[in-house]
């Protein structure tokens, strides 16, 4: 019996981009989580880290199948990465809001480790339903 994968390659794609555009609607606001006690607001780096390992590993999903783990891994962080960079620009031009390189070296590290996280996840998924099978 062939393990069947949780999404179809076009699913995370879709995902991804959903996630992708509710990481630019946070950018886009002067205070997007006002709901946030002041003290979560202040580890920054850490929502970064977070939002951001979301992003890296949905984009492993639609290269995983065609390029294999270490390949797909570095394609979703450099993908993450390249949005991230993009995002703090943006965030540059938001009242509030600033450009700052510790921000983009969190996305970085979180997209890495979202990705390679859900890399393992997923090939662990597949070896037990192939192990099932």
């Amino acid at each position: 019996m062939r393990a069947r994968a949780p999404l179809p390659r076009w699913g995370w794609a879709v995902a991804a981009l959903a996630w992708a555009a509710l990481i630019y609607w946070a950018s886009s606001k002067p205070h997007p989580f006002p709901f946030l006690p002041t003290g979560l607001l202040e580890l920054d780096e850490l929502l970064h880290l977070l939002a951001y390992a979301v992003l890296g590993g949905l984009l492993v999903g639609p290269f995983l199948p065609r390029l294999g783990a270490a390949r797909a891994v570095v394609a979703a962080a450099a993908i993450a990465t390249t949005y991230g960079a993009a995002d703090e620009w943006h965030q540059s031009f938001v009242p509030n809001r600033s450009a700052d390189p510790k921000d983009l070296a969190a996305d970085a590290a979180g997209a890495v480790l979202g990705a390679a996280a859900m890399a393992v996840a997923l090939r662990v998924r597949r070896a037990r339903a192939s192990i099932r099978g």
